[in-house]
């Protein structure tokens, strides 16, 4: 997925996914802002339908063109999308969640120039997860779930079924961990760093252990 605002258009192959393109709309909004979380509450305070381009202090400080997309329906978040990385719904939000400022344009658009965006599930987050992970405001969070469709309310509770169900399962987290020591060893071993690690220095036996409040 690559692409954003006003991408090119241009048509996939069959072994890429499409571009997302989005119109560029009507500009509301253009400033620096400390908290994300005033751009979600504007948005849902006037039930816009459009998209917010979020760009990074990081980005601001090396002057480059890096941005963060998230989509609005009636003030609700719809899907969020990151243009570097080329990833979309949790994951582009967890690359976004960085310390701000922000630099922040808010856009208006008609629902049809949203329409094909809006149904790539796989750049899709939950109501309340831009609030949450972007803004860590609970209240937030609380009204954007109070303004969404009940429809994605269900989705978002699957979602958090399936982390839930993840996290239950001793056999695939014990998997995973045993996964990271052997890659640590071999690292290890290859670096020259074992008699420095000692024996019971493995990385990974030092690391936490997976906290389902983490934001991970």
């Amino acid at each position: 997925m690559s692409g954003g605002p006003e991408g090119d258009g241009s048509e996939s192959d069959g072994s890429e996914p499409a571009a997302l393109t989005i119109p560029r709309g009507t500009l509301l909004r253009s400033r620096v802002v400390s908290d994300v979380g005033t751009t979600l509450s504007r948005a849902l305070d006037r039930d816009l339908t459009g998209y917010a381009t979020l760009v990074p202090q990081e980005t601001l400080l090396l002057s480059g063109e890096v941005r963060g997309v998230i989509t609005f329906e009636d003030g609700v978040p719809v899907l969020a999308y990151n243009t570097v990385t080329d990833s979309g719904g949790p994951d582009a939000l967890a690359e976004l969640a960085v310390p701000g400022p922000y630099r922040v344009e808010l856009y208006a658009v008609d629902a049809s120039g949203l329409a094909a965006a809006h149904e790539e599930d796989a750049l899709r987050v939950a109501p309340d997860a831009a609030a949450t992970e972007l803004a860590d405001d609970a209240a937030l969070a609380e009204r954007t779930r109070e303004a969404a469709p009940d429809e994605r309310l269900h989705d978002g509770a699957d979602e958090d079924d399936a982390v839930a169900a993840f996290l239950a399962d001793d056999e695939r987290i014990d998997a995973i961990r045993e996964q990271a020591r052997a890659e640590a060893r071999d690292r290890a071993a290859e670096w020259g760093l074992d008699d420095a690690l000692g024996e019971s220095g493995d990385p990974a036996d030092r690391a936490p252990p997976l906290d389902p409040s983490s934001d991970g």
